[in-house]
């Protein structure tokens, strides 16, 4: 399979196999105006299978939904067919609207318009508490 490379845009690389259609909705890929490619399962020295985003454009990334999705992410900014930086993303310590609260009696429900926030409460486990009720997102 040759997907081609792109002059000017961005290379979400190093995905957990199977995140990359989750990523592709989380950052709503599908309403832009350019060229997507989602690459799944491509071979990996490291990980053994990854998912790869190619994006034709240079757009403005949540790096809070995909470290929330995926804290091995790696992004690469291309310009003039050229990588001029690299970055890794982090599980973020605070995320907003990103996670519903699933507690019935949780003021997010009553109150539509708050925002659901949710705070990173062990990183080893990946989990977040809600900040209103404390319920454990799992």
């Amino acid at each position: 399979m040759n997907i081609d490379s792109i002059r000017n845009g961005i290379v979400i690389d190093h995905i957990q196999a199977k995140k990359g259609l989750e990523i592709y909705e989380a950052l709503k890929l599908g309403k832009l105006d350019c060229s997507v490619a989602i690459i799944t399962n491509a071979k990996s020295r490291k990980m053994g299978k990854k998912d790869i985003i190619k994006i034709d454009r240079n757009i403005e990334l949540d790096l809070d939904i995909l470290g929330y999705i995926d804290s091995n992410i790696t992004i690469n900014i291309i310009q003039d067919d050229q990588r001029v930086s690299k970055y890794h993303v982090e599980l973020p310590k605070q995320v907003v609207n990103i996670i519903k609260c699933k507690n019935p009696r949780c003021i997010t429900s009553a109150e539509q318009e708050l925002k659901h926030i949710f705070i990173l409460t062990d990183k080893e486990k990946r989990s977040y508490r809600c900040k209103y009720c404390e319920t454990l997102n799992d």
